[in-house]
């Protein structure tokens, strides 16, 4: 039997806090909000979130964190997989989404809300993964998006707050932000056109150091555990490698790719640490995995990127995938050392023991000391026996 209790997804923004107005007064719902904190809120921003929704009127406020989670269900598999979309983008804004709209369908089961809500728009990809984490997880609960289904513009939802005594300076900002652990989304008018790059004032991070400066990462079997030779975890990691990156304005780029609802979006995204993290790791692969590990890795962690980007995480192959990419990395660990300079940087070398360049078998084009020359003879011969069998019974057909 259905109650009257409604948990909202909370960011405190205009289209949030129309939510929760229009679904107290308009639907006589109970609302209780809720924030997902995935790394990109501060104690300032979460307090001041809350704070917003209290003098909303909101039944409950709750903050769910979940920054320690999000990395171990999801960022961990993205790094090991060295996952950018369309060798860009490394799913910076759909990762965190995913794993929000589990945390908030998790919770309104929890507090036994007979509704569910967010704010998404009817144009993007964000409606998608709230919807499908809600029917899977709370498929009982009824899905409520009064953005999605009103079409309301911006003024019209701000004269519907001032109407119900909110009063508050709506100003829209030229560039949307999406801030979170893993990177920062920057969308404006740039980037509904093909053909205009963002200028640097759209950008979060100004450029803070010029000059050149030596970075090191370290990994233990994938995962990142040491900044310039200071142990730290995975998490603190990251952080301390956005503020080092972000000094220097790396990791920005404008992604271009296929929504889920089937048209083309761009997006701008400043991504400090992921960018570092995700070179570092793949250098670092390609001196430790076999030919045919990295081969098939880079399959099927294509595929895990494409199949979270497009909120299909709850597919089985994905667990089957999460298998295979955490057991190629064994021996994934030791130091990446890098050189970081305004806009880019560069990967100059690692040190590992499981370096498979190790100059006792042979140094490239220089030395082999663990063959001849006649092994080499019969190698090549044998390797070419079925194109030579091709050849010579087609013949000119070839």
């Amino acid at each position: 039997m259905k109650n009257n209790k409604c948990v909202l997804a909370f960011s405190g923004g205009l289209d949030t806090s129309f939510c929760v107005k229009y679904l107290a007064l308009e639907k006589g719902l109970e609302v209780h909000s809720a924030l997902v904190n995935t790394g990109g809120f501060n104690p300032e921003e979460i307090e001041l979130i809350a704070s917003n929704a209290e003098r909303l009127g909101v039944a409950s406020h709750s903050t769910l964190e979940q920054t320690e989670k999000y990395y171990h269900d999801i960022l961990r598999f993205l790094i090991y997989g060295n996952v950018l979309k369309n060798g860009t983008y490394p799913l910076s804004v759909s990762a965190e989404r995913v794993h929000q709209a589990v945390a908030i369908a998790k919770y309104a089961k929890e507090i036994g809300a007979s509704y569910i809500a967010h704010g998404s728009t009817g144009a993007g990809n964000d409606q998608v993964r709230f919807d499908l984490a809600f029917q899977l997880i709370c498929p009982e609960i009824e899905i409520l998006t009064p953005i999605r289904d009103l079409k309301l513009s911006r003024q019209q939802e701000i004269d519907f707050l001032a109407k119900h005594g909110v009063q508050k300076s709506w100003v829209q900002a030229q560039y949307s932000i999406n801030k979170g652990l893993w990177g920062t989304s920057v969308g404006g008018s740039e980037t509904l056109s093909s053909n205009l790059p963002l200028p640097e004032s759209a950008y979060p991070n100004s450029l803070q150091k010029w000059g050149a400066e030596k970075l090191e990462i370290e990994f233990d079997k994938g995962q990142v555990c040491g900044i310039n030779g200071i142990q730290m975890s995975p998490v603190n990691a990251i952080q301390t490698l956005e503020k080092i990156g972000s000094s220097y304005a790396i990791g920005r780029d404008i992604h271009v790719g296929d929504t889920i609802i089937g048209i083309k979006g761009r997006v701008g995204f400043e991504a400090a640490a992921s960018l570092l993290l995700i070179k570092a790791h793949h250098v670092l692969e390609k001196h430790t995995l076999s030919k045919w590990q990295a081969h098939w890795k880079e399959q099927l962690a294509n595929w895990y990127g494409m199949f979270l980007h497009e909120s299909m995480y709850f597919e089985p192959v994905m667990r089957n995938i999460e298998g295979f990419l955490e057991d190629t990395q064994k021996y994934v660990s030791g130091k990446v050392l890098l050189t970081l300079y305004p806009y880019r940087f560069t990967i100059d070398g690692i040190e590992s023991k499981h370096d498979l360049m190790n100059s006792k078998f042979g140094s490239y084009g220089e030395v082999n000391q663990a063959w001849t020359g006649e092994d080499v003879k019969g190698f090549t011969k044998i390797l070419a026996n079925p194109m030579r069998l091709f050849q010579e019974i087609n013949g000119d057909e070839n």
